[in-house]
Formats: C-alpha cells, structure tokens, sequence
C-alpha cells in the first residue's frame, strides 16, 4: 500500500493480500471482506445504510424492515432493495459506499483496540461495490488529516455539542444550521448524526468547522498541544479507487 506510508491496520494490509473473506473486528467497528476486498463496514459511531435511508428520507422503514425480513438470510437486502424498486442501482452504491468509509473511518481509528478476523463471516446486506483495502486505509488517513487541519481538537468529536452565540453578521450555511438546531447541549456529534441521518465523519467535520468558528464550544483538553498534520501526500490520479472517493464525496456533499 505505498499510497499509505504506515498501514492504519497491518492486519488489513496482510488480510488484502491473502485475499481473504470473513469479518474484522474492532473495537469500534467491523470491516467484512471478501477475496481481500472490503465489502461492508459497521460501527456503534456511525450512522448504518437502514438510518441513511429511512431517517434521510428515501426510504420509508417499513421498506427497509420488508427487505431484511425477505433477504436478509440470503445476504442480499441491497439486491433485493434494487431488484423491487425502492433504490435504483446508482443510489445503493453511493449510499452504501458512503456508510462502508463512515463506519471504517472509526472501526480504524487509532484506539480501537486489539483486532480479530474470523474468516468465512459474512453480512446479511450483501455485496454492492467491493472496496480496495488500500482505498479503505487512504480515505481513513484523508479524513483524519482534514480533521485536524480544519480544528485540531478531538475533545469536541465525543462531547456533547453545545452552541455559542454568533458574532453580529455571523452566518452559516442550511446544513450547519439544522446541525445547530438539533444540538441541545446534549447530544453529541455521533446522536446528530442519527438524529439528521447524515454521516458520522461529515457531522463531525461540521463540529468542527463550527468550533473553529467559535459557534460551538471546545471542551477543555488537559492534554498537550495537537502537533500540525503532515501534508496530504499527492495521490495517483490514475488509480480507479480515487475516482470512485472523488465521486461518492461529490454525490454526499450534493445531499447533505
């Protein structure tokens, strides 16, 4: 993975490698892969496929609750979504794609603890678009470093979000604007995220550019100074992986 200096997950990079199919586990999340290749990806941080559907709005629950119950055993509630006309083709794969890089981003995330692989595990959604390893472990580095850049305060991605005055003339946009409608001091950047039935890392980024912009309060870190992130290396535009993270971040960011 030379895109990637050090692996996020030297067990994924061995995994990919061996082309092996099972589940790994995390303690913040699970990647299933088959033949290498990351297919699916939960985590109790983010938001799944079944909440970015039916909370967002294109999905009625009751539509979702028919395609676990008739296809769930069979590991193909995505086909069955497609195949009975709730979802076409092009929306399954970018709302499943973008679940599958939500919840590794924090399946990954640096204090996730010892990991595990059982091999032969599936998942009842079923294969949609099978994801490199290395794309899988790029966009995590992507998206931590953007983090960092835009607000170098983790504290703020787990506590509750609580809103500041804005500053006379201060204005945000209509998404950061039902973010800091539905913050009530209390909930915290992961339950907004459900609550809007938006992505964990983009409510996160939001969090954030909303810190940085003093609209919403920083918890105090008694930790050192954040050191400033590296530079984004340079990425192959030649790699089909990149395509594919160009246009599943266009097509959230179009929605959102």
């Amino acid at each position: 993975m030379s895109a990637v200096a050090t692996p996020v997950s030297p067990m994924l990079v061995r995994l990919a490698a061996e082309k092996a199919t099972g589940a790994l586990l995390r303690d913040h999340g699970t990647l299933y892969l088959v033949d290498g290749r990351v297919v699916h990806a939960e985590s109790p941080a983010a938001p799944g496929v079944d909440v970015l559907l039916t909370t967002g709005g294109r999905l009625p629950r009751e539509g979702w609750d028919e395609a676990v119950d008739r296809a769930g055993a069979h590991r193909a509630v995505g086909r069955f979504l497609v195949d009975s006309g709730r979802l076409h083709d092009g929306e399954l794969e970018i709302c499943h794609l973008g679940a599958v890089f939500d919840a590794a981003f924090f399946a990954l995330s640096p204090a996730s603890g010892p990991t595990r692989f059982r091999y032969g595990v599936g998942h009842w959604f079923g294969t949609v678009r099978p994801v490199s390893a290395e794309a899988v472990e790029r966009e995590t580095v992507r998206r931590r470093e953007l983090l960092d850049a835009v607000w170098p305060y983790a504290s703020v991605d787990t506590a509750p979000v609580v809103p500041r005055p804005a500053a006379p003339g201060q204005t945000v946009g209509t998404r950061q604007r039902a973010l800091l409608a539905g913050a009530d001091g209390e909930r915290t950047p992961a339950e907004l995220a459900r609550l809007l039935g938006r992505p964990a890392f983009h409510t996160l980024l939001d969090v954030r550019r909303l810190a940085a912009a003093g609209l919403v309060e920083t918890p105090l870190d008694p930790g050192p100074e954040p050191a400033p992130p590296p530079p984004v290396p340079a990425l192959p535009v030649a790699d089909p992986d990149i395509a594919l993270l160009r246009r599943l971040r266009d097509a959230l960011e179009a929605h959102l």
